[in-house]
């Protein structure tokens, strides 16, 4: 009740910030953070985090309280693909036992489709049209559901030590264009545990470049799930373990004589990373993920299950400061949850061509590489290409049946100030079917962000 409490009045000293600026103090410095130091009653839950700040003088303890909650909320931002930045705003009491955060950004993108136009609002190689029309020759796009706020509380406890609470959301629920909300990520995270909804354990966020296009590289797997994992760091951070038990998420072609049914045995990601650099800013990782998926049988009246299995090898590494390679190489059967182009598509298992009562795995694999080129502080150039591939199996049970799907980008960003930028990006996909029909697209991209 009594962190309850402290959260309320939080936010409500965040609401009345500006109008009643004698009960804060604030400082900022360029580069920084502004943080908003709020008196509340302290709780016999919460500690600080340097004991002597009792007994120094206020006007130091509250700068102390200051670069505490900054170094929190720093080390609690993580980096990769579609990460936030640092908050903009964060409100801490006076000792820093508890400190809230809020931030995100407001995210334009203009897109033209020309020769062959994808059915999507992100660059798909699944959704190219095989065979393409009169209605798919040029497309002009302006999107901003990709914008996104997020909020972080973080408490220095006695016992459970400290304890991040995050949330953030965009606005990609509900039906294209309908700017719903939509929860991305909303998980507690404590003693190298996490528990809640957050990015899967197999997606490496550090391995994939970075591109206009929401989706990214067709091969990579950045997909949310509900989940319980643990994590452990030593040797300096130099190796990573971690481990979860997540909610599936099946998508099969179920055929006429099969059924779905709720599914039983969560998915189980493992991976074991080796990071090295002064900042540990390259490294490689080892993932594999196990699943257990239950269908029934119509004809035999009874249920069944299908196993299926994947390993992946990804990293970053950065050369000389300036330059960052990105990679990650996937292979598996029945692991459509784990590879963009393939998530919810009906291909983790398909009926068997030699025996239509009953079903297989489908075997897949893909790979993505990337180059930036760091030319400035704030200006990049980035380039890259990404396949994946479905194998055959007893042959296929359909002609039209994806069989490989291609993706290619190049991009420039451009860092105006820290908080806005600007971007181009081309980008070309295609794919090919069973039979070997095949299409190909072109997009370019542009886009203007600002960070809040």
């Amino acid at each position: 009740m009594k962190r309850f409490l402290l959260l309320s009045m939080v936010l409500v000293c965040s609401a009345s910030a500006y109008a009643n600026p004698r009960h804060i103090t604030r400082h900022h410095t360029k580069g920084e953070p502004t943080v908003y130091i709020i008196t509340v009653r302290e709780t016999d839950t919460l500690w600080s985090n340097n004991p002597a700040l009792a007994m120094q003088h206020p006007a130091a303890q509250r700068n102390a309280a200051v670069q505490g909650a900054i170094t929190d909320h720093r080390l609690a931002t993580r980096r990769g693909v579609q990460q936030v930045g640092e908050p903009g705003v964060i409100f801490a009491n006076s000792k820093n036992t508890f400190s809230f955060a809020v931030g995100g950004y407001i995210a334009l993108r203009a897109s033209y489709g020309f020769n062959s136009t994808i059915d999507n609002i992100d660059v798909v190689p699944f959704d190219v049209p095989v065979p393409g029309n009169y209605a798919t020759k040029q497309k002009i796009e302006m999107d901003a559901t990709t914008s996104r706020i997020f909020m972080r509380g973080i408490a220095n406890t006695r016992k459970l030590g400290k304890v991040v609470l995050y949330f953030d959301a965009d606005f990609r629920g509900g039906s294209p264009g309908s700017y719903t909300p939509r929860i991305r990520s909303a998980y507690v995270s404590m003693f190298g545990l996490t528990v809640g909804r957050d990015v899967s354990t197999f997606c490496d966020l550090q391995a994939a470049p970075t591109t206009i296009d929401f989706q990214g590289p067709n091969a990579y797997n950045f997909n949310f799930s509900t989940m319980i994992r643990y994590e452990h760091s030593f040797l300096d951070k130099h190796l990573t373990i971690g481990a979860a038990a997540e909610l599936p998420s099946v998508s099969g072609t179920y055929g006429t004589t099969l059924a779905p049914i709720p599914q039983r045995v969560p998915d189980f990601p493992v991976y074991i990373q080796y990071a090295w650099g002064k900042h540990r800013q390259s490294h490689i990782r080892a993932s594999a993920v196990f699943r257990d998926m239950y269908l029934h049988n119509l004809s035999r009246d009874t249920n069944t299950d299908l196993f299926g299995w994947g390993v992946q090898f990804s990293g970053h590494i950065n050369f000389a400061r300036m330059f960052h390679l990105f990679f990650n190489g996937v292979y598996g059967e029945g692991i459509t949850p784990y590879i963009q182009d393939l998530t919810g598509n009906g291909l983790d298992f398909t009926p068997n061509p030699a025996d239509n009562n009953r079903v297989q795995t489908m075997p897949m694999y893909g790979w993505q590489a990337a180059m930036q080129f760091d030319i400035l502080p704030n200006l990049f150039v980035s380039g890259g290409y990404s396949a994946v591939t479905v194998c055959k199996h007893n042959g296929y049970y359909s002609a039209e049946q994806y069989k490989m799907g291609q993706y290619v980008f190049g991009n420039v960003f451009y860092c105006i100030t820290p908080r806005f930028k600007i971007a181009a990006e081309y980008l070309w996909a295609a794919r090919k079917n069973m039979n070997n029909a095949d299409n190909s697209g072109n997009r370019i991209n542009l886009m203007v962000r600002y960070d809040f």
